[in-house]
């Protein structure tokens, strides 16, 4: 559900969540579209001589899970004017990723919302961690 405009936002409003199941598939994808080309990303053996557990997902296809849910929220009522992360651990296809947002602080003489961002695996871990401005037309 995406806000209907600036009047709609609150600081402390937790925005609707965004659930994706990583599949080995989004994964090549990604490495396609991206040119992306390093091994842990689709080697397992790589991977495993690297001392991970398995094929890690791309940051930046997190990222894009972020900005995903972002967009959703503000619909065509705002725009993304920053996005930051930091990842914080790994995610490997088969996780379940839930984006989450929360409003930090809605600054009303700017019609600027600042944002608290992060996504958990599916054992609570916080793997990436971050903020976001977006900006809404003035009302």
């Amino acid at each position: 559900m995406s806000v209907q405009g600036w009047a709609d936002v609150r600081a402390g409003q937790e925005i609707p969540p965004l659930v994706k199941h990583v599949t080995m598939q989004q994964v090549e994808k990604w490495r396609e579209v991206s040119g992306d080309n390093n091994p842990i990303h689709y080697d397992g053996d790589f991977a495993a001589r690297c001392g991970l557990p398995g094929v890690v997902v791309h940051g930046q296809l997190i990222t894009a899970f972020l900005c995903q849910m972002l967009s959703h929220w503000h619909g065509t009522a705002g725009r993304l004017r920053r996005l930051e992360v930091a990842y914080k651990g790994f995610n490997f296809p088969g996780d379940t990723l839930t984006c989450c947002g929360l409003v930090k602080e809605a600054l009303l003489s700017e019609s600027r919302v600042v944002l608290a961002i992060w996504v958990e695996n599916q054992q609570g871990e916080k793997t990436v961690c971050g903020s976001a401005e977006v900006q809404f037309a003035p009302s």
